[in-house]
């Protein structure tokens, strides 16, 4: 069996997680700040509203992979359904992020839990079989790591639109109207997406199977995969890093909005040329920006433009950080010690962030830097861990449930994300955040922000660290599962 994968089918499959991210980006960034400022819910309220979906998700997760697993099609089990889900994914996106114009707050919550229990659900049936696909490429430990590093790097590029534009586009698409321009760019991002799914879909193939002598069991997927050590490690670990970065992603802008002073931003934009002045309003840069909404033009335009700037510093960092860095570190070192010694770094410079005072700017984008830098490398290897753990239950086992074993850790995914933005918001609510009081909250609120910023997932992070000593997979052992795996697919070839 020919392990080596061409680079188009690997560019084609990492556009399915281009696509999944310009609404996962959005809504671990933006979710909870939509529906405390645009949609005037409590921080309570709108993290309960997340907090619903999990418990759907508890049922619809498990049974995403048992029907994928038991998926057969002449395009395989997992690629046809990125093409099927393509549309109501794309749909539910945007319905999640319209504000129907409802007066009433529980009818507002009501709407706001069942469109995004419809998009988390959608996003389940899409995500866990392309998650799986990525898995049943190749078996190459090289090559499946390379997969995903390419797979990230589409990732980091939709982080970067998504973290860097939305805002600029939701000015200049509202023209005053916020809830108008929110409509306008997820509906430009839906669009996007979409096409991206159908090209992954005619890219990648599916080469690895489970073994022919495999009888369908569901008692047996749930027990193999459930009692698999690797598996219980990835799970919790997964787990605690999508709350922490669904955390820190959400009260980030909060952080630029309530507590950054706007004047020594906008002072800092300034010595960019991101505002508007005789001098550099002309050329092609200044066209390209002003495009995109990304010259301010007066001081209330600092924090969209100086989030947005702040987004992007650390997208780019972090792109040239899984290009550079995160093959050659777990190629030299191993995939577990590179995310321990990484993600250890994450955390550290994640708490430093209640350091800087409201008017140190640059500093905050020091650590932005670093931080970025430092978790750089783990982007792809988690998803190449879980690749890893799929074939380790069947190493032991001598069966193949890839898409159960991938439904578990999409559903910690979304936990976190869920947990995240619902903690996120309860913390700030019970520091008397005030939704709708743009950029004017009392000092408790204030320092609410700070902690939910720096030390709180700082350390939801360590957790993760504790997590991956638990992880018995290392790289020598990693090569001989490999070895013995690939010699018995070749046996079944016979």
């Amino acid at each position: 069996m020919n392990n080596k994968i061409l680079l188009r089918e690997k560019v084609g499959y990492s556009l399915g997680d281009v696509a999944a991210n310009l609404v996962f980006q959005m809504m671990m960034i933006f979710q909870l700040k939509f529906y405390t400022d645009i949609f005037g819910l409590d921080g309570a309220v709108a993290g309960s509203v997340l907090l619903i979906a999990r418990f759907v998700d508890a049922f619809v997760d498990p049974m995403v992979g048992i029907i994928t697993d038991r998926t057969k099609t002449r395009w395989g089990k997992y690629r046809p359904w990125v093409l099927w889900t393509s549309i109501p994914f794309c749909v539910f996106y945007v319905l999640a992020f319209y504000n129907p114009g409802i007066h009433d707050k529980t009818m507002v919550a009501v709407y706001a839990t069942v469109s995004y229990v419809l998009l988390m659900s959608a996003y389940s049936f899409n995500n866990t079989p392309y998650s799986a696909l990525g898995g049943v490429m190749t078996g190459d430990i090289k090559e499946r790591t390379s997969i995903t590093s390419i797979r990230f790097i589409g990732s980091t590029i939709a982080q970067f639109i998504v973290q860097g534009l939305t805002l600029p586009l939701v000015s200049k698409f509202g023209h005053g109207d916020n809830s108008h321009g929110w409509f306008c760019t997820i509906l430009l991002f839906a669009s996007i997406s979409f096409i991206c799914f159908i090209i992954t879909f005619i890219s990648a193939r599916e080469r690895i199977s489970p073994p022919p002598q495999q009888k369908m069991n569901i008692k047996e997927d749930i027990k193999e995969t459930f009692t698999d050590i690797p598996w219980r490690a990835m799970f919790v670990l997964t787990l605690f890093i999508f709350i922490t970065l669904a955390m820190w992603g959400s009260a980030m802008s909060f952080y630029f909005q309530s507590y950054v002073d706007q004047h020594a931003l906008y002072k800092f934009l300034d010595s960019l040329g991101l505002v508007s002045t005789s001098t550099n309003v002309h050329g092609v840069g200044a066209t390209i920006l002003s495009a995109f909404n990304l010259i301010a033009h007066k001081e209330s335009d600092a924090y969209s433009i100086g989030f947005s700037v702040f987004n992007m510093m650390g997208a780019i960092v972090q792109f040239f950080g899984v290009v550079l860095l995160s093959n050659y570190l777990a190629n030299r070192f191993g995939k577990k010690q590179t995310f321990i010694v990484c993600l250890a770094l994450t955390a550290i410079f994640t708490a430093a962030f209640y350091i800087p005072n409201v008017g140190d700017i640059h500093l905050m984008f020091v650590l932005c830097f670093l931080k970025s830098l430092a978790y750089a490398p783990t982007v792809p290897l988690l998803w190449a861990m879980i690749g890893d753990v799929a074939d380790h239950v069947e190493y032991v086992n001598h069966r193949r449930a890839t898409g159960f074993c991938f439904s578990g850790v999409v559903f910690a995914l979304k936990a976190g994300l869920g947990l995240g933005g619902a903690f996120a918001g309860l913390i700030l609510s019970s520091f008397g955040y005030i939704s709708g009081n743009f950029g004017v909250q009392s000092d408790s609120a204030v320092e609410g922000i700070r902690l939910v910023s720096s030390i709180v997932p700082a350390i939801l992070f360590g957790v993760g660290v504790v997590c991956l000593f638990f992880y018995p997979i290392t790289k020598r052992f990693n090569e001989n599962m490999q070895a013995e795996l690939a010699a018995r697919r070749k046996l079944n070839e016979q």
